[in-house]
Order: structure tokens, then sequence, then C-alpha cells
């Protein structure tokens, strides 16, 4: 899943080398945080938060069946 999303975040953006992406263990759900550089935040939202809400939908497609709840965090 990291990697799904480091690439469709490297694909948006234009500082490649600021995209950072972690995975985070919480009691409830996993977490992924997406760090991208501050000029690069509104490509990685989107408009109305579109993308971002693609990226989520991806993820949650992604992981359908697993029993995980993974939700994207996108750090500012």
């Amino acid at each position: 899943m990291i990697e799904l999303i480091r690439h469709i975040a490297t694909s948006l953006v234009e500082d490649k080398d600021s995209v950072e992406v972690k995975e985070i263990d919480q009691e409830d759900a996993q977490v992924i945080e997406l760090h991208v550089a501050p000029d690069d935040l509104g490509k990685v939202i989107g408009k109305q938060g579109r993308t971002a809400r693609a990226m989520r939908s991806l993820l949650a497609a992604a992981t359908v069946g697993s029993g995980k709840d993974i939700r994207l965090e996108i750090v500012e």
C-alpha cells in the first residue's frame, strides 16, 4: 500500500524528492501518512479534495477482504 501511495504522489508533484510515506500501526487501524512539499500540497489534495478521495478509495478497494482498516492522512 505504501508503494501505491508513493507512486501516485510522485507522479503528481514537482518536488519528487520531498515525497515521504510512513506506515503507522494504531490500535484500531493502520495509518499511512503522506508528506509532500508545501507547494505540492494542493496537487495531492486536488480540487475539492477529489485526488485525496480517489487515493483513499484505491486504498479501500485494495484492502477489501483483508479485514484491515487503512486510513490515509496527508500531513501539512
